[in-house]
């Protein structure tokens, strides 16, 4: 219903019927006299329900909301525990890697200096 009334195509043919009511009512025969009483109870009974979907509408879209707010959340978590364990296979790596460069420092002085960039 939501993507109905709310479509081009609804509001053109909506216009279309408001105006042949009127104009059958004025011009031809007057089975609803110019208050047009019964339109009034018609676009009454359709601006009730179209309210009515607009809420169911914008609950369900709420909802649709809240679920991929909940899987970004799950999203995250599961990224901060990985990002957390590279962490600290990095942090091992760079301790092992001081550790080489003190050995290498300890078992000569030219040792050193034959891994580092020049």
């Amino acid at each position: 219903m939501r993507n109905v009334m709310g479509s081009w195509g609804f509001v053109g043919s909506f216009i279309a019927f408001m105006l042949a009511w009127a104009a059958i009512n004025t011009i031809g025969t007057a089975w609803d006299p110019y208050p047009y009483i019964l339109l009034n109870l018609l676009l009454s009974m359709l601006a009730g329900m179209q309210g009515a979907i607009l809420l169911i509408a914008a609950k369900r879209q709420d909802a649709i909301a809240a679920a991929l707010a909940e899987h970004d959340y799950e999203t995250n978590r599961a990224a901060k525990v990985d990002i957390e364990a590279l962490l600290a296979i990095n942090n091992r790596q760079t301790e092992m890697l001081a550790q080489l460069h003190e050995i290498l420092a300890r078992t000569g002085p030219g040792a050193a200096s034959d891994l580092t960039p020049s």
